[in-house]
């Protein structure tokens, strides 16, 4: 058995979710927020079989994009933050980091 913790961008959490119920995973979905954009992120926690793990990667794959995004740089917390003047940068945001973990033991109550 693994668990797979997929981190996902907000807006593709929807699709992710009604993709894994049709294909038959369950899974559990935490809010988040990233470090780097400080944006809401969506967890999802998902306890499949060995043999399943590449069909969840597939439906993870398919159902989350990357896209690129204009972000403005959060200000530098030492130094001269008079002078900063932060222009916006494009960043590729979306996609999915999985994690794929072992299970050693797993009880439903």
């Amino acid at each position: 058995m693994k668990l797979l913790i997929a981190v996902i961008q907000d807006k593709d959490s929807n699709r992710l979710s009604n993709a894994l119920i049709k294909e038959g995973f369950r899974a559990t979905k935490l809010a988040s927020t990233g470090g780097f954009l400080r944006a809401g992120n969506t967890t999802f926690l998902i306890g499949i079989e060995d043999d399943r793990v590449q069909q969840a990667l597939d439906v993870i794959r398919a159902n989350c994009k990357v896209r690129d995004q204009l972000v403005t740089p959060v200000s530098p917390v030492s130094g001269a933050a008079d002078s900063y003047i932060p222009f916006p940068v494009e960043v590729q945001v979306g996609g999915a980091a999985v994690f794929v973990m072992p299970v050693e033991r797993f009880e439903h109550f």
